[in-house]
């Protein structure tokens, strides 16, 4: 019977672990009892979250990569059809060049004179479409040569101070500041004593 007695009294004397103090507490207070998991749910939040962020972000990314790929496209074809159409307005003007010459040449009863005059028309609008399309003619008489525009055919006594264009052959002709052709010219050289 006595060992009935110390029973009792050795569990009040038992040390007390928090968890089973907090959960014998709750229990009494009609409250749930707090696990681990209970403590610990913004880990499972965070990843969840975590993840849903990667998801969009992996979204925003696949769409981003469409978005590039198809600026991409488009700018090939844009210079696809650039190249392809890039004569489109130089043809254009020199359409009224080939009709005037194509007329010159169905006209039975010409004179010299009229003649003359429809060729320089026509080369008024030879010039015209050439300046539209931004060639500009190279003619390099009296100034120095330089061989990145000019082709030198020949060098002759002359005047004119030595390696200056004497002569042009034939004239050269530049699409905006790019040669095209040079011109063909003689230069000057000293006068041998």
């Amino acid at each position: 019977m006595q060992e009935n007695k110390q029973s009792p009294d050795i569990q009040g004397e038992l040390p007390e672990n928090p968890s089973v103090a907090s959960s014998a507490e709750s229990q009494r207070e009609g409250q749930p009892t707090r696990t681990e998991a209970d403590r610990m749910p913004g880990l499972e939040e965070s990843l969840r979250q975590a993840e849903l962020n990667a998801a969009e972000h992996h979204d925003a990314w696949l769409r981003a990569r469409a978005e590039t790929e198809n600026v991409r496209r488009r700018a090939q074809e844009d210079i696809a059809k650039a190249t392809k159409f890039a004569s489109e307005k130089f043809a254009g003007a020199m359409l009224p060049v080939k009709d005037s010459l194509e007329a010159a040449l169905a006209s039975q009863n010409q004179t010299i004179e009229s003649l003359r005059e429809g060729v320089e028309l026509t080369l008024k609008q030879l010039v015209s479409a050439f300046q539209s399309a931004g060639i500009v003619e190279e003619d390099p008489t009296g100034r120095k040569f330089d061989p990145n525009k000019h082709q030198a055919i020949s060098a002759v006594e002359s005047e004119v101070e030595p390696n200056h264009v004497v002569n042009v052959l034939q004239k050269g002709y530049l699409l905006h500041e790019r040669v095209i052709r040079p011109a063909m010219v003689m230069v000057s050289k000293a006068k041998e004593s």
